[in-house]
């Protein structure tokens, strides 16, 4: 039996529950739309100059996602052009200090893990590597 509480969450389901969650935060874009939208209300050209790389249909797709979610609240302003502005919702902001959490992990142990990374490729040179 493991040592943690709630790792039989993980298991409950085969993992059915949390691999749809990581897959939909774990993407490529997500937390830094999060991020950005922490603490503000933003349209959506600030959001996309703020994320360097973003393309339009990205920002749109992934916005969308978080919409969908229930992560980020979309308002429009019956404005001419209307104007539309994002922000994240009360369990949006849940998700800022576990994710937070998970970037100063990756930060503090990503030198290690790429000298594993180096040690394990010189050792196993024909092996197939996945990329980073």
């Amino acid at each position: 039996m493991s040592k943690y509480r709630h790792s039989c969450l993980i298991r409950g389901d085969g993992g059915r529950a949390i691999r749809g969650i990581l897959d939909r935060i774990g993407d490529k874009w997500t937390l830094l739309v999060v991020a950005t939208l922490d603490g503000e209300r933003m349209r959506f050209t600030e959001l996309q100059q703020r994320i360097p790389g973003i393309s339009q249909r990205m920002l749109t797709r992934t916005v969308r996602h978080l919409e969908r979610d229930g992560l980020v609240s979309r308002t429009v302003f019956p404005e001419v052009p209307p104007r539309v502005e994002y922000e994240l919702t009360a369990r949006g902001r849940t998700l800022i200090e576990p994710a937070v959490k998970l970037a100063e992990w990756a930060v503090d142990n990503n030198p290690g893990i790429e000298l594993s990374q180096t040690t394990y490729d010189s050792e196993h040179p024909k092996a197939e590597h996945p990329k980073a």
